[in-house]
């Protein structure tokens, strides 16, 4: 079990929000709850939670714009999310997914399953720490502060938007970013920039630091959803 974390359960049926919040309770996590986006938005600004278990269909702010809304803030951005959904179909959960969702879970659901999810979210989330001045990763090194980095002590030469990509990805390994997150993420709000300039720089990126470009051991592809850094890395 992941102790002492806070959860945000967010569904406008009042049955589901028990069961879940029960069945969390029971495992040790403290939990809150909201009944439409709006009141879920005030409350993630307000609370400090570990994670947010969040239904697609809800009133006032639908789930994937309140998905996006969240991770567009820097004070949100990295809070863990699991999706709610009672459609099922792949769309949905790709879009989930390129919104910015760790995982989603498909409605009908067991409590069982759905707490090993939140278990491996957190797990995954607390996994390594993001601060340190230079992250090593196999044989990459990515100095922070110097703004330099080396593959099996090999200086590689990235531009500043390269480093950023890069630096945004190892930070995040495991998780999946569609273009569009990273655009927003990367990018910010430059004009004129398309989502496949995303696809340009990943290019870019492995010919410089994967030995097989074709066969990368560092930035992976989940064909249809977006780019991640192996986790196993």
């Amino acid at each position: 079990m992941v102790p002492n974390k806070k959860i945000l359960v967010v569904d406008d049926e009042a049955d589901l929000v028990e069961l879940v919040s029960y069945n969390l309770e029971k495992e040790g996590f403290a939990v809150d709850s909201a009944f439409n986006g709006e009141d879920a938005l005030v409350k993630v600004k307000k609370g400090n939670f570990d994670l947010l278990i969040l239904d697609l269909m809800l009133p006032e702010i639908q789930g994937m714009e309140l998905c996006r809304l969240i991770r567009n803030d820097p004070k949100t951005a990295m809070l863990p999310i699991i999706m709610l959904t009672a459609k099922g179909e792949e769309m949905d959960r790709v879009v989930g997914i390129e919104m910015g969702a760790d995982d989603y879970v498909t409605k009908p659901f067991s409590p069982r399953e759905l707490v090993a999810r939140v278990r491996a979210v957190l797990r995954r989330s607390m996994g390594r720490p993001i601060t340190e001045k230079i992250l090593r990763i196999k044989g990459l090194e990515i100095d922070r502060e110097r703004y330099a980095v080396s593959v099996n002590g090999r200086p590689i030469k990235l531009s500043a938007i390269e480093f950023k990509l890069l630096l945004y990805l190892a930070e995040r390994r495991g998780k999946v970013f569609g273009r569009e997150q990273i655009l927003d993420a990367v990018w910010h709000d430059e004009a004129f920039v398309e989502p496949r300039t995303v696809d340009v720089h990943i290019r870019r990126l492995r010919s410089q630091i994967e030995e097989d470009p074709a066969n990368p051991d560092y930035i992976k592809t989940l064909r249809g959803i977006g780019y991640y850094m192996d986790e196993g890395a």
